[in-house]
């Protein structure tokens, strides 16, 4: 991603672009590895498990989420922003996570039977008992990645944040093949946490905890500006498999979430990436009093565009879902609908960047509230009536909190420009009818059964190709803009020093 540079900015705006298009690059790689590591894990286990059995994985690895946050909202705002010696932070930080790491592990432990029967999933008990031991060792790590983080040193970060998350999901793999059912999967995620931060002593991250008087009370300051936002972001990725445990039972979690996996795969890998290398960019141009509109534009139009078109693909696909096992079918319009809600949840998430780096953290809070509002009317209203109304109450819900957060960036200067965004809207709209011809002609050629793994692979090479071929025809100045600014950076795996250079909040980068 590129800045536009203007008279005496260009030094500045081509170092900028330097940084910004290598942060994307080495975040994009460890978020595929990752993040798309324990993806394609749910997929992989929806082979091995049952649908209850997957859906009270689940329910497990979502409570444990909500006290992952718990335990480490603000620290990477904290210990990318404070201006104390970096390390006194972290040693800080670490001692006051891994405490409440500590707390909320006991409390799993000894409350984990009625925690899950409040969850409409009593049989779940054991499984939040062995996830809950995972929270201090999430805690250690998530200090050390901040302070990978606030250097952006992405590359270094991959050893713990790929290197755990293969040793869990190759441990969850093994032993969902040899029959442990749904202890598998948290069995892995101990196992991946242990390893973290491990890995981070490994990377050379070593962090001594300690205390500083001082250092805990500007933590605490960040914490009550950045925290209620951390855990209001990961309730709106949690809460809704909490009220299809409780309303419908574990299976149509596990359908549900099959789905809802599979959807939120572009999410991971695209949007956070760009979301947490957008927001220095977004910083460092309001510092030096420069025009936000290019860039965030930019940022939003790529998003449109590399999300895009995995969601299109995915929703023509949908169908072919049942190449694991037919059982699996009711989880494919729950995925054709969840693909819309991807790209809205991606898109809001982008625009509510823009906020924060505009200084309103005000409006950022009061966005996301309103958000979780309407998702919590939606669901009490639509979770009854099944897994595809929950995907459509999660749809609108997104989709409605997009024109406030525009109003907000149109106040504060940052709107993105309408006519270069609405051109890549529908270059996007254009490739989803040619995908759909695609397939149309790809099942008129006999790939038309949906059971068929060499089926979906000629289906999904022709539709992607289509799609994402449409799509760039459609945004040629864009793919000019990421090329430059992919030839511009330097290849030495070198990184910006700049003390100043924030990151992204949202409980999911992480």
């Amino acid at each position: 991603m590129t800045v536009t540079p203007t008279g005496a900015d260009t030094g500045s705006a081509s170092g900028l672009a330097r940084s910004a298009t290598r942060g994307t690059l080495w975040l994009g790689l460890v978020n595929l590895l990752a993040k798309g590591s324990q993806i394609v894990l749910t997929v992989v286990l929806a082979a091995f498990l049952t649908e209850s059995e997957l859906g009270l994985v689940t329910v497990a690895v979502a409570l444990i989420g909500v006290g992952q946050v718990v335990q480490s909202m603000g620290v990477f705002d904290i210990v990318a922003r404070t201006d104390r010696d970096p390390g006194t932070m972290a040693g800080v930080l670490m001692t006051i996570s891994v405490g409440i790491g500590v707390l909320l592990a006991l409390a799993g432990l000894l409350g984990a039977a009625p925690i899950a029967a409040a969850m409409g999933a009593p049989h779940a008990e054991p499984l939040v008992r062995i996830a809950s031991l995972s929270l201090p060792f999430t805690a250690a790590g998530g200090v050390q990645m901040g302070l990978m983080h606030r250097s952006l040193q992405f590359r270094r970060r991959m050893v713990p944040d790929v290197g755990s998350a293969l040793v869990s999901s190759v441990l969850a793999v093994s032993l969902a093949a040899g029959g442990f059912g749904a202890l598998s999967l948290p069995v892995g995620l101990l196992a991946g946490a242990v390893a973290l931060p491990l890995l981070g002593i490994a990377a050379g991250v070593r962090i001594r905890p300690g205390w500083d008087t001082a250092a805990a009370a500007e933590a605490l300051r960040w914490t009550r500006v950045v925290g209620p936002g951390a855990v209001v972001a990961v309730l709106l990725v949690n809460v809704d498999y909490l009220a299809v445990s409780r309303t419908l039972g574990p299976h149509a979690v596990g359908v549900y979430s099959l789905g809802f996996r599979i959807a939120w795969a572009p999410y991971v890998m695209v949007s956070l990436v760009l979301g947490a290398v957008s927001f220095p960019v977004y910083a460092r141009l309001r510092r030096e009093r420069r025009d936000l509109r290019p860039a965030v534009t930019r940022f939003v139009r790529a998003l449109l565009v590399l999300a895009g078109v995995p969601y299109v693909a995915f929703a023509l696909l949908a169908e072919r879902i049942v190449v694991l096992d037919g059982r699996w079918a009711p989880a494919a319009p729950v995925l054709v609908v969840l693909c819309g809600y991807g790209l809205g949840f991606g898109l809001q998430y982008m625009l509510q960047e823009v906020v924060r780096a505009v200084d309103r953290p005000g409006a950022y809070l009061l966005l996301q509230l309103a958000h979780l509002a309407l998702l919590v009317a939606g669901l009490a209203l639509l979770v009854p009536h099944g897994v595809v109304a929950t995907a459509w109450a999660q749809l609108v819900a997104v989709w409605l909190v997009v024109p406030p957060a525009l109003l907000v960036l149109y106040r504060a200067g940052g709107l993105p420009r309408p006519w270069p965004v609405l051109r890549t809207v529908g270059g996007l709209a254009a490739a989803l009818a040619a995908g759909e011809l695609a397939d149309l002609a790809v099942r008129a050629a006999g790939a038309d059964d949906p059971a068929s793994v060499p089926a979906l692979l000629a289906a999904g090479t022709v539709v992607v190709v289509t799609v994402a071929a449409v799509a760039a025809v459609t945004n040629l100045d864009l793919l000019r803009d990421l090329r430059g600014g992919l030839r511009d950076a330097p290849d030495d795996g070198a990184r910006p020093t700049d003390p100043e250079v924030g990151t992204c909040s949202h409980p999911q980068s992480g």
